[in-house]
């Protein structure tokens, strides 16, 4: 009976340890997505009154962990039964991303005058305040989603040989990570200045490196806000060009001599704008009906 309880105990022990090394695998495979993650979903989280920063960063990360309790099962079941699906929601979700990066750029270059409106700057009415929040909450979400549709793949690529049990919790782990990290880590990124004031306060002397660097957190938080659109706008097309250079063979062996990076952001670039334009095009069919 004590053989068997520690025979089953090194079972465990094995196991957990191939856990780990796939995860590390995983983890490894999926670091460029993840980085991507970080970049759209800090630019979506800004914007807000300081008061407002932290409940909004909340509400996305709860709806991007109930994202990841849709997507696991669903890219379990369909990875055994019906492969093929995985890589039409993976093209159908990158068009999606191609398609939210041209319209930034888009409206960056021939609407500038009439921006996404920062709530920080304006004068609006609570229910004004809480109606946009929500609509960009969605949006965060919305984006998340899909960002979360290709963690979830190429990590479970990274284990499709090994048994379900070992895929669902080197997978599962990858997606804990891509919630718990990425959003802990925007949380400090949008609350710098609240840290630099509070550094601040700490310090009696006129000079001293907690005033120094609270200075300097306080002084970077604006172009930190500013240098997150231009990244997550760039990360968008990345992701989404990344999607098709690797789930269609045409564009996987098309110009093969570009360094996949100038091939990737050229095929999200392409998509994107193909897209804007056919929803443009159906606006204004549709408006002037």
């Amino acid at each position: 009976m004590a053989s068997g309880f520690f025979a089953l105990l090194d079972d465990i022990a094995a196991i957990m340890d191939d856990v780990a090394v796939m995860s590390k695998v995983a983890a490894k495979k999926t670091a460029g997505i993840l980085g991507d993650d970080l970049a759209v979903n800090a630019e979506k989280a800004s914007g807000f009154v300081s008061s407002r920063e932290i409940p909004v960063l909340w509400a996305i990360a709860k709806g991007s962990f109930i994202n990841k309790l849709i997507i696991l099962p669903i890219a379990f079941l369909l990875s055994a039964f019906f492969p093929v699906a995985i890589i039409i929601i993976l093209v159908l979700g990158g068009l999606f991303l191609a398609y939210e990066g041209a319209e930034k750029i888009y409206e960056f270059f021939f609407h500038r005058k009439h921006a996404t409106t920062d709530i920080t700057t304006q004068t609006f009415t609570e229910a004004e305040i809480l109606a946009m929040e929500k609509e960009k909450i969605k949006s965060a979400i919305l984006t998340d989603f899909i960002l979360s549709v290709e963690i979830v793949i190429i990590a479970l690529g990274t284990v499709i040989e090994e048994p379900l049990n070992t895929q669902i919790a080197v997978v599962s782990i990858i997606a804990i990570i891509a919630t718990v990290g990425v959003y802990g880590i925007v949380a400090l990124i949008v609350r710098m200045d609240e840290l630099g004031l509070k550094l601040i306060a700490m310090s009696s002397k006129e000079s001293s490196i907690s005033k120094s660097i609270g200075n300097l957190l306080v002084q970077a938080l604006p172009k930190v806000i500013k240098s997150l659109s231009v990244i997550g706008t760039i990360a968008l097309i990345m992701v989404a060009g990344g999607i098709f250079a690797h789930n269609i063979d045409f564009f996987h062996h098309f110009a093969e001599q570009l360094p996949a990076i100038v091939k990737e952001f050229a095929l999200g670039l392409v998509f994107g704008f193909v897209v804007l334009g056919i929803v443009n095009l159906f606006k204004k069919i549709f408006g002037k009906k």
